[in-house]
């Protein structure tokens, strides 16, 4: 695999040429014109959908509208309770609501069923799409019914990628697709544009996850497309089955890419018609000369079976390698432990090897990466004849769809998995966010789904329960399974693989989803379960702020899952107090009690009483501010808390990371550097500061007070620096930037959430 260090121009999607030396008479020879970048710039895909969906008229300053929406049962109760409080009437587009989240838990009584119910009475009343629990995970729905060549689609989860089937999809918190609800734009600079040009052909064994988990291993750390989007171009593309560059695509998340796209052919002509969607098909190819700001260039040949060892699935080895040199990175590993779970429990991989031999307990294949067609058909092939064994190693499948999981059926391969001892299970994401199949304290495994950040697979570090979840294709997690445990590469299995051929069934979903078309109807009421709760008020952004520091995360990357975690929480996700009791539970517990102790004084300003009185030492510090800034007070100043993080926001999409802080009274986050766009833009959305302060050793420390003179001031007038202040013996000044802000953004900021920038009265 190769990472250009130069720009790319890239000859009729074949030839690419290094954007270096005298490029512009290698250009010239080759093509017989002159070749300007901005003009080849211009002729990628990702441009051309762009600029389709583009409102502003400036290609610099993106406005987007995207053609159809889709959320699941974690995220839409919010989306749709920001929207209502914000004047929605009806979905403007499709807008398709999913329950593969829902959480299965012992705790919550109804809360389950009753956010389905209210999902339900939701598409009715403003004209959208239910699919209910079980029938199919969010993305694979999109890609069996709502992908279409050139279109854009916006999802409230962060795997929202459907590039491989020629839509450019991206996964946003829930406020950016409550201004899609509202008729609002998406409001982005023209992201980069990043090549990845493949070439070769795929071993037998090697599946879509291997080849995701070497791009990410390649690209993750150094930022290679952050927030860009990338464009599959090359002859290896026509080598992949749709499901395989499916399989791929849905990875690109975990890159910390915006978005992605790929050139599409025959291959992706015939998905669309085995799903009866024939018209849905465009070909899609870069111009003659198209410009990339950068090219990763892979021989899929090369690639051999991954696995992305705990705690982030950027942690990568091939199979052998990590066989070759077991203990050296089991012990990497561990020195890897001490610092995502803070030393609270003691975490070993050591004690898995036997007879020098790596021993898994449990195998998963599931959910959007996972659960594909030809993954499942494939591990069957594998696991033909043998057995899974009686020991502690288990290994459930979960097909993406229920059209997937009846063709499954009618071909056997459920039965062929079934009879090893695996169990075949329904379309539920469980095992992706920590709500289904939590291995057992201190095992270890190994899953054919997205993500494996701490606690992703279900345990309890505050409770000593302690699990982890390494990646692998689904064909090594089979190989695996066939030795009933032994961490096995496909490539090291003689299997002859049957390819069947893929039918869709559409009438299970023309028999269960709801699909109003389009119609609302007004007249319908919206189920309401007594935990669904609306949003609480929320205070515009006042001229001067004193923030309490009531967390402090040194963490190389934050995930969302630290902010927020999933799992057992989600049973709580349509209740925003009730959630935010378990913000930074997992790495913070603390934070909870700091927080709320800080909003009382907020509280009080509101009620228009003395913050003084419930919240005593803000008397000395206010004495101190006073000193400089007399005048602040009354009237003027505002009360919250906030965090530092050195890069928070990796992971999910989920808008509650930011929510949640800001019910709790969070005004600001402080950070060196945001790992994703969704989470600075959930920030904004919620009315949170997104500071930045650059890297070295902080001016303050957990528990300081910081004061922020003429913040509102700042964010109208577009200050470039924020001048602030360490609240000790005396003011310690120093300064911190928010970034480039929209106009709207701005605004939004100012009046004190999206809510209030649309609240209809």
């Amino acid at each position: 695999m190769k990472l250009y260090e130069n720009g790319i121009y890239l000859l009729n999607g074949a030839d690419i040429v290094e954007d270096a030396g005298d490029v512009k008479q290698i250009l010239a020879a080759k093509t017989g014109k002159e070749v300007s970048k901005e003009e080849a710039a211009k002729n990628t895909i990702a441009y051309g959908i762009l600029e389709a969906h583009n409102t502003s008229g400036n290609m610099e300053k993106l406005k987007i509208k995207f053609d159809k929406l889709t959320s699941h049962d974690i995220t839409f109760v919010g989306i749709i309770q920001t929207a209502r409080a914000s004047g929605l009437e009806r979905f403007p587009v499709p807008y398709v609501l999913t329950n593969c989240h829902n959480s299965l838990c012992a705790v919550g009584g109804t809360i389950n069923e009753d956010d389905h119910m209210f999902g339900l009475s939701c598409a009715k009343k403003y004209g959208g799409v239910y699919v209910p629990p079980h029938q199919a995970v969010i993305h694979q729905f999109a890609r069996e019914m709502l992908a279409g060549g050139g279109r854009m689609i916006l999802g409230s989860d962060s795997h929202t990628r459907y590039g491989a089937l020629g839509t450019m999809a991206m996964g946003e918190g829930g406020p950016e697709l409550v201004k899609q609800l509202l008729n609002q734009t998406y409001d982005i600079n023209m992201p980069g544009v990043i090549g990845v040009y493949l070439k070769g052909k795929p071993i037998p064994g090697v599946g879509p996850q291997d080849v995701a988990l070497a791009i990410i291993g390649a690209v993750f750390e150094n930022g290679y497309v952050k927030n860009k989007v990338m464009e599959f171009v090359g002859p290896g593309v026509s080598n992949l089955s749709a499901d395989f560059r499916i399989g791929v695509d849905v990875m690109t998340t975990e890159t910390t890419c915006l978005s992605s796209i790929w050139r599409t052919d025959d291959e992706i002509k015939d998905f669309y018609e085995i799903h009866k969607r024939p018209e849905d098909y465009k070909e899609l190819n870069p111009g003659e000369v198209a410009y990339y700001d950068g090219m990763i260039e892979i021989d899929l040949s090369d690639i051999r079976p991954m696995i992305a060892m705990p705690f982030h699935p950027s942690n990568t080895y091939t199979i052998d390698e990590l066989n070759a040199n077991l203990m050296d990175i089991l012990d990497d590993c561990e020195k890897r432990a001490l610092v995502s779970l803070d030393g609270q429990v003691n975490f070993t991989l050591k004690d898995k090897v036997r007879n020098g031999r790596l021993y898994v307990e449990q195998g998963i294949i599931a959910g959007c990466a996972g659960g594909c067609f030809e993954n499942i058909c494939d591990a069957a092939d594998i696991l033909k004849g043998a057995s899974i064994g009686p020991d502690e190693f288990t290994l459930s499948v979960y097909p993406a769809s229920t059209p997937i999981y009846m063709e499954l059926v009618k071909n056997g391969a459920v039965a062929a998995l079934m009879s090893t001892g695996a169990i075949v299970k329904t379309a539920f994401c469980g095992p992706c966010f920590g709500a289904g199949d939590t291995p057992a304290n201190n095992a270890l495994s190994i899953r054919h789904s997205t993500r494996n950040f701490p606690n992703r697979e279900g345990s309890k570090i505050q409770n000593g329960q302690i699990s982890s979840v390494a990646l692998m294709d689904a064909r090594s997690i089979a190989a695996t399974a066939a030795n009933k445990g032994y961490l096995t590469a496909a490539t090291d299995i003689d299997v002859n693989y049957s390819k069947p051929k893929y039918f869709f069934d559409e009438t299970i979903y023309k028999n269960r989803v709801f699909d109003s078309h389009g119609v609302a109807d007004p007249d319908v009421e919206i189920k309401l379960g007594p935990n669904i709760k609306d949003w609480p008020a929320m205070s515009a952004l006042p001229q001067n702020m004193l923030l309490k520091v009531v967390s402090e995360i040194h963490d190389p990357v934050t995930t969302t899952d630290e902010l927020i975690p999933s799992g057992e929480t989600s049973s709580f996700r349509s209740n925003p107090l009730g959630l935010a009791e378990f913000t930074l539970s997992r790495k913070d517990p603390a934070y909870v009690g700091r927080a709320k102790e800080v909003q009382k004084a907020q509280k009080a300003i509101e009620a228009n009483t003395c913050p003084l009185e419930v919240l005593p030492e803000m008397k000395t510090v206010m004495e101190i501010v006073h000193t400089k800034f007399p005048e602040a007070g009354e009237g003027n100043l505002g009360v919250g808390s906030t965090i530092f993080a050195v890069k928070p926001g990796d992971g999910s999409a989920r808008e509650q990371a930011a929510s949640c802080q800001k019910v709790l009274g969070g005004w600001a986050n402080i950070a060196n550097e945001y790992a994703t766009k969704r989470y600075r833009s959930n920030l904004i959305n919620w009315g949170m500061l997104p500071f930045i302060i650059p890297e070295g050793e902080l001016p303050f420390a957990n528990g300081d007070y910081l004061f922020v003179p003429d913040i509102r001031k700042a964010v109208e007038e577009k200050a470039d620096v924020i001048t602030a202040y360490k609240v000790g013996s005396e003011l310690a000044p120093f300064t911190m930037t928010l970034g480039e802000l929209t106009d709207e953004e701005r605004e939004i900021i100012l009046k004190g959430c999206l809510i209030n920038y649309n609240r209809v009265s």
